[in-house]
């Protein structure tokens, strides 16, 4: 699976809506970078949070999850507390092609500073705006800066095409708006 180049990011952005909005080039001016870099594409983070806290004593269940267990903010600055979680979601709007597949890596920026950002590959035919999982490792409080880079996703072009893609088997995370929790998973009742 090769990683494809700006280029080919650039094109298909442009041609088929792969990344909306789409930023030709690396932007900085006073901010942590974004938009179009040699072999990938930096997103942003939107102003939406949602920050994990034990006010109510929920657990974090992923078959059973619990929204007591978060508090909503819109900000431009989201302080994430020390040895916690946030989830927040890209400024851009993604389409996978059928034959890509794409896996992201967090920004050194947010790296070198003990704040980590995962996401789950960007499957064959996903669309939605990606949700960001940032932790902060430290013992300290951390900021995330919203409309500013958060990530580099990285294309990988497959040798054939896919028999069955996330479209087809109707992913539950298809299309997906906003910040998205985890969908719960109903469990079997004894009968």
């Amino acid at each position: 699976m090769p990683i494809l180049p700006d280029t080919w990011i650039r094109e298909t952005a442009k041609r088929h809506a792969m990344i909306t909005p789409f930023e030709d080039r690396q932007v900085a001016e006073g901010k942590i970078s974004y938009g179009l870099s040699s072999y990938g594409y930096d997103a942003r983070v939107a102003n939406e949070f949602k920050v994990f806290t034990n006010v109510d004593n929920a657990i974090v269940d992923p078959k059973d999850f619990s929204h007591r267990g978060f508090v909503e903010r819109e900000t431009d600055v989201c302080v994430v507390p020390p040895n916690s979680f946030v989830l927040a979601r890209t400024v851009e709007y993604f389409r996978i092609p059928r034959d890509v597949l794409v896996i992201c890596l967090g920004k050194s920026t947010y790296a070198r500073c003990g704040i980590i950002v995962n996401v789950t590959p960007l499957e064959p035919e996903w669309e939605g705006y990606v949700t960001l999982e940032f932790s902060n490792t430290t013992p300290l409080p951390a900021k995330i800066y919203a409309n500013e880079g958060a990530c580099q996703f990285l294309f990988l072009k497959a040798t054939d095409v896919c028999e069955v893609s996330y479209k087809d088997r109707q992913g539950k995370y298809m299309g997906q708006e906003g910040v998205t929790l985890p969908h719960v998973i109903r469990r079997r009742t004894a009968s």
